[in-house]
């Protein structure tokens, strides 16, 4: 079996009386793309950041076998982090931009690119300091930085939440570029927003794995999916939603045509659930040339 990647071992953290983590156990191997899930409080923000060396800790919490509370510089060089609240920092974009890419010596230019095709002119923003770009921008910002760069690992913590349907799709494609050699740990509160990125589950409960499985219906994330939608009557509201999910009016308000990216399928049918009485009909089909992503 190949080394872990990630080595999480008897892994203890508490707040004054409170613990939060009771020994947590967790090996991931290169090419592993995990889901950490669990309920808001479980303790899956707090491994995160035990990982990442912002915490001290009981037990161990290793990135190729280095710890990030005594090897900072060198284990987050490694690393490609995402947040689930975007820092309130004050530097300019262009400085950000600037000091990522020292860290792991790459170019500005490659991760200006990857915000480029997330929809992002960085240099529009250059001078711009972080604190005021708006939700999505920063978003795509902070993904662009840890996409930009040739990292072994990414740790990311429900990072298309936040992205319009074009931009998540682009993610899902950045992400499938980059998945051969690379591990991934993604977290989320909710099961759906990451099934389709991740190949095995976690679950965190009570500060302790309850639940190690390989996901059974990992899709492809290049895979897209054709949808053709029928409506019974005209309504505006949900005409709008499909619109902003890339879906296109063919002409009479009921019928849409337009295409899904397969890692957001059950995000999709989530949203056409609160729709249900209005769908009379519906097609997804993965577009022909691309292999079975189940």
């Amino acid at each position: 079996m190949n080394s872990p990647v990630i080595g999480i071992a008897g892994l203890t953290k508490g707040f004054g009386r409170k613990s939060v983590l009771e020994g947590v156990d967790l090996d991931i191997v290169t090419g592993e793309r995990v889901a950490l899930v669990g309920a808001n409080g479980a303790g899956k923000t707090t491994l995160v950041r035990c990982l990442l060396g912002e915490y001290a800790h009981g037990g161990s919490a290793l990135i190729g076998g280095a710890s990030a509370r005594e090897q900072r510089r060198e284990v987050l060089s490694r690393v490609g982090f995402v947040p689930q609240t975007p820092p309130p920092l004050p530097h300019p974009v262009g400085v950000l931009i600037g000091f990522a890419a020292s860290i792991c010596r790459c170019e500005p230019r490659d991760i200006q690119a990857v915000a480029t095709r997330l929809g992002m002119d960085a240099r529009d923003v250059w001078r711009q300091p972080f604190v005021k770009l708006s939700g999505g921008q920063k978003q795509k910002l902070l993904i662009a930085i840890a996409l930009g760069r040739q990292t072994e690992v990414q740790i990311m913590d429900e990072p298309a939440a936040n992205l319009d349907p074009d931009a998540r799709r682009v993610f899902f494609e950045l992400l499938a570029e980059r998945s051969e050699g690379q591990t991934m740990l993604l977290s989320s509160h909710r099961l759906d927003e990451v099934s389709g990125l991740v190949n095995r589950v976690v679950e965190i409960d009570s500060g302790r794995v309850s639940l190690d499985s390989p996901l059974a219906d990992a899709v492809s994330l290049s895979t897209l999916l054709s949808c053709e939608l029928r409506l019974r009557r005209n309504e505006r509201t949900i005409a709008l939603t499909l619109e902003n999910w890339g879906l296109r009016d063919q002409g009479d308000g009921l019928y849409f045509k337009g295409r899904i990216a397969g890692p957001d399928r059950l995000r999709f049918m989530g949203m056409l659930s609160r729709y249900s009485g209005l769908v009379a009909n519906l097609v997804l089909r993965e577009e022909p040339g691309q292999e079975d992503g189940g």
